[in-house]
């Protein structure tokens, strides 16, 4: 296991899910934890259960977005601890609808939190980390719908996506500083997955307590939240050193790396492009190259045609 003796962890959104996870191997491998969550009372029973198993954690309830808020989980890992070297930003909310009926409440309280809360958790980690002078893991989290969109998802995948490309870019600020940071682009079954429907009946079997098959956890790449933890911890550890500005996909039995986007295929002009040239071109040139929507869903093999 990655040692971590010595680190001091914060990790928004844990009081479940995914969040609690991510704290919970952060603590086994021997980092103190801030568990952060806007639950007072899941905040408090992470932190226990983590007390219980012999790690050590720390509650701070608090509605991450806001600089204060931020702030707040800084100030408590360093009155707490001494110090902060991990920051895992993986709160988030869900207000899912169709572009034509979504409200501006909508858009902007997941923006606020997915978006707005990793900056500003980041912004902050980033000045006690270089104000340390040791260097420092900043680890956000991302989603499928960022990397290919979904349906019904516009304020998520703008959050998301928004997350990863501020990942490249801080990873790019901080770097001289010796802090790395990367995008985690999760699959686990959570309260949040349950609502998709080609993952729900795998939701509810972990719910009964059955193993997953190996369709659901290498080609769907789902499995518990555990399962997604690992990754985390090994960003956070000395073994990540190098590893600085990467989205890094983790479900069930898979772990993958996503690419950063290039452009696949170029034509030229001689004075530039008309609407004419490019109607002309267009399907020759580019059209066989056209990029898919949303996440591909594999099937079962008796399922195929």
């Amino acid at each position: 296991m990655a040692d971590l003796s010595g680190k001091v962890a914060v990790v928004t959104g844990a009081g479940r899910g995914l969040g609690a996870a991510y704290a919970q191997d952060l603590a086994a491998a021997g980092a103190r934890v801030v568990v952060n969550d806007v639950d007072a009372t899941a905040a408090e029973a992470a932190a226990e259960a983590i007390g219980r198993a012999g790690g050590t954690a720390v509650a701070q309830p608090a509605a991450v977005g806001t600089a204060e808020a931020a702030q707040s989980l800084v100030d408590r890992a360093v009155s707490e601890f001494g110090r902060l070297d991990i920051m895992v930003t993986n709160a988030g909310v869900l207000r899912d609808t169709v572009l034509w009926k979504m409200s501006d409440e909508d858009f902007d309280t997941v923006v606020h939190v997915h978006l707005r809360g990793t900056f500003t958790c980041a912004r902050a980690a980033a000045v006690r980390m270089r104000a340390q002078g040791e260097g420092g893991r900043v680890i956000c989290v991302g989603s499928p719908t960022g990397q290919r969109g979904n349906f019904g998802q516009t304020n998520y995948a703008a959050a998301k996506a928004g997350i990863v490309g501020m990942v490249r870019t801080w990873a790019m600020e901080l770097g001289r500083s010796g802090i790395t940071v990367n995008a985690v682009i999760p699959v686990a079954a959570t309260e949040m997955t349950r609502t998709v429907p080609f993952l729900r009946e795998h939701v509810e079997a972990l719910d009964r307590g059955e193993r997953l098959t190996p369709f659901a956890r290498r080609a769907l790449a789902l499995g518990s939240p555990a399962d997604a933890a690992g990754v985390v911890t090994f960003l956070a550890s000395d073994a990540a050193a190098d590893v600085t500005g990467q989205a890094i996909g983790v479900g069930g039995d898979r772990v993958s790396l996503w690419s950063h986007p290039q452009q696949i295929v170029s034509s030229f002009a001689d004075d530039g492009w008309s609407a004419d040239a490019l109607a002309e071109t267009w399907p020759t040139a580019f059209h066989p190259h056209a990029q898919s929507l949303g996440e591909p869903i594999p099937q079962p093999v008796e399922q195929r045609a």
